[in-house]
């Protein structure tokens, strides 16, 4: 790994400072640095120096990024779009490995270093959608670090034998185990959540579990969740993502289930739809809970919406939660960094001496200039290699 010297940069908290990167790691953080002849210097202009963004949810397996439009015509119902995305990706001979590379180099150009994808696992598919992802993991491993999720988007019980795919998936390098609404899925949340929880501590795998499942019927099946990660001792290794239900129940329960997801160390995704209700920023954050941002699906068969621009979800998650104050859209900047980084185990994150040298200059005077006018990314260093400037590749 190249070494560097990055020359006047702006701090978030406004200190003019020079980042020395050795071994593709922050070595130093200090004014006015020395150069080695040896190393490279690159002069930052005084931009503002931000970490790595990070993904904390979304699906490369199934963009149509770099393809042709999609022209979405499925019905409304959830299983509508479940059915219709396994039968069309059954019929085009949907890639998802050249689509799962487009779209990580696309969020890697706009400062994105760090992905986890749910990647689905079905038992018609079986593993083919894992090992295009895997593949993208793979190549391009050094500039976008990508933890996959073995996702069983048709449900876990819906359809026999996914279990053991999943199991596969798991023994095959899969990062994380996922679910999906045990209840309004599954119909059966015990059963449902016993298997999946029972794979996860076989193979000492976290879980990422999708709960659309909105009211009381999601905050039930969100205490059965809690039930089992509490019996297994599995704190700071458990994700709910979207959570809808906790937008929509009394504020007592609320109270209740965020501080049980405290307790336990259990984090929350949200990808702060403007059509559901979510979490909010403000109490999760007073609760001691760790939410975090994601796009979700980014131009597929399920919505033409997403972008690979994280600080474009920020604003997202800044204007779903009527977060105006500049300290407060520093919250929304942190669910697509340092939450996310904490929420889905991404080690050596920061910029602090020791981490990975992921860094992203931007023409912004704060982190809040930057979210909310979604500051160009002049330059983008993953692992202490200069990988994109001002948009494009600048490495082969």
């Amino acid at each position: 790994m190249a070494d560097l010297l990055l020359k006047n940069v702006r701090t978030p908290q406004g200190n003019a400072v020079d980042v020395r990167v050795r071994g593709g790691r922050i070595q130093q953080i200090g004014p006015t640095l020395n150069p080695d002849p040896a190393v490279a210097v690159e002069d930052g202009g005084a931009a503002l120096l931000l970490p790595g963004l990070i993904e904390g949810h979304t699906h490369l397996d199934k963009t149509t990024w770099g393809s042709p439009w999609y022209v979405n015509e499925v019905g409304p119902a959830l299983t509508d779009r479940i059915d219709n995305e396994r039968a069309w990706r059954a019929s085009t001979g949907h890639d998802a490995a050249s689509h799962s590379r487009a779209l990580a180099l696309a969020f890697l150009r706009e400062g994105t270093t760090r992905i986890r994808t749910h990647v689905d696992i079905d038992t018609d598919a079986g593993l083919r959608h894992l090992d295009g992802v895997q593949a993208t993991q793979q190549e391009l491993a050094g500039r976008v670090e990508i933890q996959t999720v073995a996702f069983p988007q048709s449900g876990l019980l819906a359809r026999a034998g996914t279990a053991e795919l999943l199991d596969q998936a798991l023994a095959q390098g899969a990062d994380v185990l996922g679910g999906l609404d045990p209840s309004a899925i599954d119909r059966d949340p015990a059963r449902s959540l016993d298997v999946l929880f029972g794979l996860a501590d076989k193979h000492g795998k976290p879980a990422d579990i999708h709960l659309h499942e909105p009211g009381e019927l999601g905050a039930f099946t969100l205490d059965l969740i809690l039930d089992r990660a509490q019996a297994l001792g599995m704190n700071g290794k458990v994700v709910i993502s979207h959570a809808f239900c906790l937008g929509g129940i009394d504020a007592k329960r609320l109270d209740g289930l965020l501080k049980r997801l405290a307790a336990l160390d259990v984090a929350l995704l949200t990808t702060a739809p403007a059509s559901r209700p979510v979490p909010s920023v403000r109490a999760c954050r007073e609760a001691g809970v760790t939410l975090f941002g994601g796009n979700d699906g980014i131009r597929d068969t399920w919505t033409p919406y997403g972008s690979p621009d994280m600080l474009a979800r920020a604003t997202l998650i800044g204007l779903r939660n009527d977060l105006r104050r500049d300290d407060e859209i520093e919250w929304a900047f942190d669910c697509v960094a340092g939450a996310a980084a904490r929420a889905c185990g991404f080690a050596d994150y920061g910029l602090v001496p020791g981490a990975r040298a992921d860094l992203v200059l931007v023409d912004a005077s704060c982190v809040a200039e930057a979210v909310v006018k979604r500051a160009p990314r002049r330059l983008v260093v993953s692992g202490g290699v200069i990988v994109a400037r001002n948009g494009q590749d600048a490495i082969a």
